[in-house]
C-alpha cells in the first residue's frame, strides 16, 4: 500500500527487536473470539459519490429522532439546542478544540475554560471543577481513582442505581490495578441499602442521582455515614439539567461530583461525542485528575488567565501524575458554556421544571393504560415502565419502532441476565415531547402491550 512504505524485512526487523513471532502477537490480548477471521465483505474501493450514495442509503434505515416521538433515555438525552450556538460555536476565537501548551498565547481560549469550569462549579454546589473530561463514564472511573487516592483505601461501592456503562468503564479501569469495585444488583425501586455497606475499607461510594432508572433520592444522610467511615461520597449525574431543579449534589455532601454534560449544548449523534464534568472540594483540588485553568493579574495588573497545578499531569512528571489524560473536551465544553450562558439562571431552571412536568404529563397518560405499572419512585423526567409479567420490553421497543414511534430502551438490553427486568421500559421526556408524541405513545403501548 503506497500510505504504508515499510517493507516486508522492516516489519521482521521490528518484530525481532521486540522479542515478538509475528504480528498476532501484538495482539494477544484482544480475545480471539472478538477478532476477524477475514475481511469483512465490504468493497474493495469506490468512487466519491458512490460512497456517498451507499452510506445515504444506509443512513436512511435509520428512524432518527427528529422524525418520530422520542423517549430514549438512558444516559444520552435529547434538548433543543439554540440556533445561536452553532454560529458562536464557529468563531474564529474557539477553532482548537484543545487545551494550548503555550497559554499565554491562548488567552480566549482559557478564559472560556475557566468561566466553563465556573458554571460547572456552581451548578454542582463544588468549590473547584477542572476544564472537562473525555465523558461522564471516564469521569465516573477517574473519581474512583482519585477517591482511593485520597483516603489511601482500595475498595470502591458502585450502586446499583450507576448506568451499567459507567460502571463497566470503573471496573475496567481498576482492574489491573490494587483497587478493586463492588458492583450492587440493579436498582429499579431504589430499595438498595448503601447505608449498611460503608465500612473502614471503603474508599468511596459513588451513586446516580438521578438513577439509572429516573429515581432521586437524597444524599445527606449517606454523605454523613461515608464522611464517619472516612469514605468521600462521588455522586454522578447523566442528566445535567436536572441540577436546576433539586438541591445540589454538594448542598447534600457530596466530595466528587461527576457528570455526562450532553445534555446543555450537544446532539445526540448516535451515541457521542460526549462532555465529562468533575467538580470537587477546594481540599482535594492536588489530587483532581484533568487540567485546571486558573484566573491570575499580569505585570500591569490586568486579568489573565493559566493552566495551573500542571505537574499533575503525565507531559510535565508523568510519575507523578495525578491522571494519563492530559487533554481535555474543549469544544464539547465551549458548547455546554454557550447553551448555559444562553439559558442564564432563571432560564436553566425554567427548563429543569418543564421537563419535569413533561415526565409527569407522560406518567399520567400512561397509568390509563391497562396492565401497564410506573415503578414507584420520586423522579426528574425519566422514569420506568413495568410492562406485564409475560411482556419482553424489547419486543415492544421494535414493535414501536416499526410505527414509527421510539419508544424508550429495554432494561433488558444494559442487564440481559437479569429476566425479572426483561418487562422493563425505560422511558424519557424532555422539553421537545409534544402532547401528541405522548398520545400516539399511549395508543400504540394498548394496541401492542
Amino acid at each position: 500500500m503506497r500510505y504504508l512504505p515499510l517493507t516486508d524485512s522492516d516489519r521482521r526487523a521490528m518484530l525481532a527487536d521486540i522479542g515478538a513471532k509475528d504480528v498476532d502477537a501484538l495482539f494477544k490480548d484482544v480475545p480471539a473470539a472478538a477478532r476477524l477471521t477475514e475481511a469483512l465483505p465490504l468493497p474493495r474501493h469506490q468512487g466519491e459519490l458512490e460512497v456517498e450514495r451507499a452510506f445515504t442509503r444506509m443512513a436512511g434505515k435509520n428512524l432518527s429522532a427528529g422524525c418520530a416521538p422520542f423517549f430514549i433515555g438512558a444516559g444520552v438525552y435529547r434538548h433543543h439546542i439554540p440556533a445561536a450556538l452553532d454560529q458562536l460555536l464557529m468563531r474564529g476565537e474557539f477553532l482548537t478544540a484543545y487545551t494550548p501548551y503555550q497559554p499565554e498565547v491562548s488567552q480566549g481560549t482559557l478564559q472560556v475554560l475557566f468561566e466553563f469550569q465556573t458554571q460547572v462549579a456552581m451548578i454542582t454546589g463544588m468549590d473547584v471543577a477542572n476544564a472537562s473530561m473525555y465523558d461522564g463514564a471516564t469521569a465516573c472511573a477517574e473519581a474512583a481513582v482519585m477517591a482511593c487516592r485520597v483516603t489511601k483505601r482500595n475498595k470502591v461501592l458502585l450502586s446499583g442505581s450507576l448506568h451499567p456503562h459507567y460502571a463497566e468503564t470503573t471496573e475496567t479501569s481498576l482492574r489491573y490495578t490494587e483497587m478493586e469495585a463492588e458492583l450492587l444488583p440493579p436498582d429499579p425501586l431504589g430499595f438498595e441499602d448503601l447505608l449498611g455497606r460503608v465500612d473502614s475499607q471503603t474508599a468511596c461510594v459513588i451513586v446516580q442521582n438521578p438513577g439509572f432508572f429516573g429515581g432521586v433520592r437524597d444524599l445527606r444522610s449517606l454523605a454523613a455515614i461515608c464522611h464517619e467511615a472516612g469514605a468521600l461520597l462521588v455522586v454522578l449525574v447523566a442528566e445535567p439539567t436536572s441540577l436546576g431543579l433539586f438541591e445540589s449534589p454538594g448542598a447534600m455532601g457530596a466530595d466528587i461530583v461527576v457528570c455526562e454534560g450532553q445534555s446543555l449544548g450537544m446532539g445526540m449523534n448516535f451515541g457521542g461525542p460526549g462532555l465529562g464534568l468533575f467538580a470537587t472540594r477546594d481540599k482535594f483540588v492536588r489530587q483532581m485528575p484533568g487540567r485546571l485553568a486558573g484566573q491570575t493579574v499580569d505585570v500591569d495588573g490586568k486579568r489573565g488567565w493559566v493552566l495551573t497545578l500542571s505537574t499533575r499531569e503525565q507531559h510535565i512528571r508523568r510519575e507523578k501524575a495525578t491522571s494519563n489524560i492530559c487533554t481535555n473536551s474543549g469544544l464539547c465544553a465551549l458548547a455546554f458554556s454557550i447553551h448555559l450562558t444562553l439559558l442564564g439562571g432563571t432560564g436553566f431552571a425554567k427548563l429543569a421544571e418543564l421537563n419535569h412536568a413533561k415526565a409527569v404529563q407522560l406518567e399520567q397518560k400512561l397509568s390509563k393504560v391497562k396492565g401497564l405499572r410506573v415503578l414507584p419512585q420520586s423522579y426528574y423526567n425519566e422514569f420506568a415502565v413495568h410492562l406485564g409479567d409475560e411482556v419482553k420490553a424489547a419486543e415492544v421497543v421494535d414493535a414501536l419502532a416499526d410505527k414509527g414511534i421510539l419508544a424508550g430502551v429495554a432494561a433488558s438490553r444494559f442487564y440481559p441476565t437479569w429476566p425479572e427486568l426483561a418487562p422493563v421500559l425505560i422511558l424519557a421526556a424532555t422539553e421537545t415531547n409534544t402532547e401528541d408524541d405522548m398520545d400516539r405513545l399511549v395508543a400504540a403501548l394498548k394496541e401492542v402491550v
